[in-house]
């Protein structure tokens, strides 16, 4: 924890109690006009803000992304478009590692994996964009993540394929457009914490992913727990804190 690092350096001698102050001038947030940036979330949830780029400027990304980075040893941004990309990279240069497919960027150092095992799977291909997102999320939680991709209903066999990898897992992401049938399968096939979610991948009466929502909240399936369409970065975050707890 920052503060009690903070503190620690205080009584060791290593910090003098008026830089100490200085250093706490941020918390419990940090006023930049047009974001106030939450510094204590990392005391309250155990992990510092992440940056929901969509609808914001390059310049405001990397704003929020500096006073994070000045705090934090890792710092997440989700839905990073091009040109917040490139302003990240030339603000940061080498920190920052950016996937394409999960439109994500990390700056600063890797986590090393030592809080359980989750599993993320898609029903196909299309939806790996919403998958890569849930695994960065979940890898920069701390969480070691197995990918299993294109395992969809339509060939069952795939999936079945790889059920010694799923009942190893503490939790599993599913992302699935379509009718979204490769949750409730799932959920019937393991005992951990299944989180589905529905992608907006499919012909037009998916309806932009308000058939798979709707199907993965009428699982019949115990165990499955459905979060919003796309939502990658929430599906990943979930399933690391519930591989926390179950190593802990």
């Amino acid at each position: 924890m920052q503060i009690e690092k903070l503190l620690e350096d205080v009584a060791l001698g290593k910090l003098s109690p008026a830089a100490a102050a200085r250093r706490l001038r941020g918390f419990p947030f940090e006023d930049l006009r047009f974001a106030k940036v939450d510094h204590h979330r990392t005391l309250r949830c155990g992990w510092p803000e992440v940056i929901y780029c969509a609808g914001k400027t390059p310049r405001q990304v990397v704003e929020i992304a500096a006073a994070l980075a000045a705090r934090n040893p890792l710092v997440l941004a989700t839905r990073v478009d091009p040109k917040q990309r490139a302003a990240l990279a030339r603000r940061f240069g080498r920190q920052v590692r950016h996937n394409p497919m999960a439109r994500t960027v990390l700056i600063g150092a890797r986590p090393r994996p030592s809080r359980g095992l989750v599993v993320v799977a898609t029903a196909g291909t299309s939806d790996i964009p919403v998958a890569e997102e849930a695994r960065v999320t979940a890898e920069a939680l701390g969480a070691k993540v197995s990918a299993l991709y294109d395992v969809g209903v339509a060939g069952i066999h795939r999936l079945m394929d790889k059920r010694p990898e799923l009942e190893k897992a503490d939790a599993i992401v599913v992302a699935a457009g379509m009718e979204g049938a490769l949750a409730s399968v799932v959920g019937g096939l393991v005992s951990c914490p299944v989180i589905a979610v529905p992608t907006s991948v499919g012909y037009g009466a998916s309806f932009g992913g308000l058939a798979p929502l709707l199907a993965m909240i009428n699982s019949c399936a115990a165990g499955v727990a459905v979060v919003n369409i796309d939502n990658g970065f929430g599906a990943g975050y979930m399933a690391a804190l519930i591989a926390r707890v179950k190593k802990s």
